[in-house]
């Protein structure tokens, strides 16, 4: 198993778990909330075995990383990634964010610029903000985060089986979603510390990525699902692809938020064909 250490943080180093597949273009992917490098297996395997190098890391607090009590946040986020990405020594590097992780790479590049950047995707991404604001009428209550909350903190195993359903579309009719595939959402969120959950949870939400966006300067791919329950196509995508300067959006019909899995084959037939543009 692979690890690098980052920084200190009041005498304490930070581990970050993290998997490097195939050799090639490094393309480096960053996970959604509560889940970590697994999630993104299918994307890895496919993009391996045609030429490129996959990595992925469990962020701070999740998966196999460390769970230290503070840097739960975007900008330590950012330069956790940044660490690994130096650490690495990437250039030329694809970033792909899911949900959070969307996030992270948006803020990454906000930080840290584009030079060791060659393209960036974001899919079922929380930018360019989740809230809803005076400025961002269109974003979700913050009583939708406060539930999210307290249902973690009340029966966080409970939760994240619960979330599941509208998380994958599982509650839609017709929809053909597997326990296992259900399963194994819960176990990776079951491996995350609880706070570094409770703490992403304001992370991803109340976070203003619009300033990071309009810092892309290389080619940007959004994929996003119209019936996606989790962090809806109009308060994100649509604007994300506003902001981003010459961005391609692509919109998936009935796809839910966990498309990278439900619909893998199709995303990862659309990762390929724009990493070879």
């Amino acid at each position: 198993m692979s690890y690098i250490t980052i920084g200190k943080e009041k005498s304490a180093s930070t581990t970050l778990y993290y998997k490097d597949w195939g050799s090639g273009q490094p393309v480096v992917f960053s996970h959604g909330w509560p889940l970590n490098a697994d999630a993104w297996e299918d994307q890895m395997l496919f993009l391996s075995n045609h030429g490129y190098r996959c990595i992925a890391h469990d962020r701070r607090g999740h998966g196999r990383s460390s769970q230290p009590w503070d840097g739960n946040d975007m900008d330590t986020y950012a330069d956790d990634l940044a660490g690994l990405v130096e650490a690495l020594d990437l250039t030329n590097a694809i970033h792909v964010g899911h949900s959070t992780g969307g996030g992270e790479v948006a803020r990454y590049i906000g930080r840290h610029g584009t030079k060791r950047v060659a393209k960036a995707v974001l899919i079922g991404s929380v930018t360019p903000l989740m809230l809803k604001t005076a400025a961002n009428p269109g974003g979700l209550p913050i009583d939708a985060f406060d539930k999210i909350r307290a249902g973690v903190l009340a029966d966080r195993s409970q939760f994240f089986k619960d979330l599941t359903m509208p998380f994958y579309g599982a509650n839609r009719p017709n929809a053909k979603v597997s326990q296992g595939l259900r399963d194994s959402f819960w176990l990776q969120g079951m491996q995350a510390g609880l706070k570094s959950v409770i703490d992403c949870i304001k992370a991803f939400s109340e976070t203003d990525f619009t300033k990071d966006l309009e810092r892309f300067n290389v080619p940007t791919l959004i994929l996003h699902g119209d019936d996606d329950q989790i962090v809806p196509i109009g308060a994100s995508a649509q604007l994300s692809a506003t902001i981003i300067k010459g961005a391609t959006l692509k919109i998936y019909p009935g796809a839910p938020h966990g498309m990278c899995s439900t619909l893998k084959d199709q995303v990862n037939k659309d990762l390929l064909a724009f990493f070879k543009i």
